[in-house]
């Protein structure tokens, strides 16, 4: 698959089939990932891959709605995408470098969970990335550390479902020049 062609056609899949996900293939994932730009080449994305159906179910369970809920209790992975705090947007002496000042990390995080579903659409595995969800909740679950930050879950595996593409704004609606 080209990229253009990758892009075009992965799609938010929010139902799986039970069938596990071979460590080899996350593994392989993560590593096409690890190529995604990031602040001052900072690469403060990390990942925990949660496969054990307890964990799983006390996460829909417990820190997140319905609706995401619904996807995490069949997904077989669930990504946790977190990422070191204090490092983007920032100077080596600590003072921000732009107006943005932290936020910086969200956008970095974003174009590394984007890599990831790009990567692993390639791979014939399926994604959706959720945003809501009890952070404090999930970060004590999964016992991560407090120099990082949970920004992202990844429901991953292999697609139960073809959704059709949804309409696209046009270039003209998208793009100005000036």
């Amino acid at each position: 698959m080209n990229v253009t062609e990758c892009i075009k056609t992965r799609r938010s899949i929010r139902k799986f089939k039970p069938d596990p996900v071979d460590h080899s293939i996350i593994d392989s994932v993560v590593s096409s990932a690890s190529y995604s730009p990031s602040w001052k080449n900072t690469q403060i994305t990390r990942y925990i891959a949660v496969e054990d159906r307890t964990v799983l179910s006390e996460i829909a369970d417990q820190f997140t709605p319905d609706y995401n809920s619904r996807i995490i209790r069949q997904a077989p992975v669930l990504i946790a995408v977190t990422f070191i705090k204090g490092r983007c947007g920032f100077e080596r002496d600590g003072s921000f470098m732009t107006k943005k000042e932290d936020r910086w990390q969200m956008f970095d995080i974003g174009v590394a969970c984007q890599t990831f579903c790009l990567s692993a659409w390639d791979k014939g595995l399926g994604t959706v990335i959720m945003g809501v969800f009890d952070e404090d909740g999930i970060s004590e679950l999964l016992g991560i550390p407090e120099d990082r930050e949970l920004g992202a879950l990844i429901a991953l595996g292999y697609p139960d479902i073809e959704p059709e593409a949804p309409k696209r704004k046009t270039v003209e609606q998208l793009l100005q020049y000036r």
